[in-house]
């Protein structure tokens, strides 16, 4: 077996094996990821982070390999490992165990000190977590709102009036004079709950737009709707829902939602969501359910969800190695 550097663009054989690895390997029962997308996220470098992915081969087959995500302008001291994936038929053998080695031996080289990964609650991933010295940072469930289901006309007679502020929608990139305010929204995240080693994230215009540029090249549609104080034109809330423009798996995820912190109390969140989710009814037919997390210590945004609807799916563990 050698462990091998994949290119950073994801083009040669071996980015195409760790794919084909993942999706045989991962055994997640929710959204698959297209291969596009997981050359993006796992290979590809993006503004605030540098990343590195590798390969284990044998007999000429990828069995296996991990990504390790290194941020590069805030929390230099970490990094966020996904995935580490061993194909099932070669398990047992301790592949899995020198890849997270060698993973280790990259942070050290970096000069990164507390690793983060994630696996469901149960099963082989957390086992192996466990078994290598990691804790527990945080607990996350996966909910799910199936739109087959919903009770429409109780969705619209939860819409909350909101005084004052006014909601206003796209769907793709946003215009550049929109993208200082995504910044700023996006900036209110950081009150989310989270590892207590990880500091504060700072979003730029830049990001938001190569975030959105990386979007495109996945081949990714997003709905988005702001909220604004109607005094000032203010910036007070966002929410996002990410679907793969193929439509190949009926799913969309739910993400970002946040409201800052001056502007708490109103029900905005609650009135976002409710937006895009009739937006994306209205555009998507063929999106049949909505996938979306949160830490169970979110009590406020767990709430909104099960209020609209949304049902346990499965939950997560964060988990955290100092080194």
């Amino acid at each position: 077996m050698r462990i091998e550097r994949i290119e950073a663009d994801g083009s040669d054989e071996l980015a195409a094996g760790l794919h084909a690895a993942y999706s045989e390997g991962s055994g997640d029962p929710g959204p698959p990821i297209p291969r596009a997308r997981f050359v993006l996220d796992v290979c590809a470098d993006r503004p605030a982070h540098r990343v590195e992915a590798w390969a284990a081969v044998e007999d000429g087959e990828v069995a296996g390999g991990y990504g390790l995500s290194f941020p590069i302008l805030d929390n230099r001291h970490m990094a966020w490992l996904f995935p580490l994936v061993v194909r099932p038929a070669r398990r047992g053998r301790g592949l899995g165990t020198a890849l997270f080695e060698h993973a280790l031996g990259r942070m050290r080289a970096d000069d990164r000190r507390l690793l983060l990964a994630e696996t469901p609650v149960v099963g082989a991933g957390a086992a192996f977590a466990r078994a290598r010295g990691m804790t527990v940072a945080l607990v996350e469930a996966r909910r799910t709102l199936d739109l087959r289901r919903c009770d429409w006309a109780k969705l619209e007679r939860m819409v909350p009036q909101a005084p004052g502020y006014s909601v206003e929608h796209w769907t793709g990139p946003a215009a550049p004079e929109l993208l200082p305010d995504v910044a700023t929204l996006m900036n209110g995240m950081n009150d989310a709950p989270r590892d207590s080693g990880v500091d504060d994230f700072h979003f730029t215009a830049d990001q938001i737009r190569a975030r959105e540029e990386r979007m495109v090249a996945a081949d990714q549609t997003a709905y988005n709707v702001i909220a604004r104080r109607d005094s000032d034109g203010a910036p007070a809330g966002y929410t996002g829902i990410l679907l793969d423009a193929d439509h190949s798996h009926g799913w969309a995820v739910q993400t970002d939602t946040t409201v800052l912190a001056g502007h708490r109390g109103h029900r905005l969140g609650l009135l976002l969501k409710l937006t895009n989710l009739f937006r994306l009814r209205e555009r998507e037919p063929r999106v049949e359910r909505i996938i979306t997390w949160n830490a169970t210590s979110n009590a406020h945004m767990l709430a909104i969800n099960e209020a609209m609807g949304f049902e346990l799916f499965d939950e997560w563990y964060e988990w955290r190695l100092t080194l």
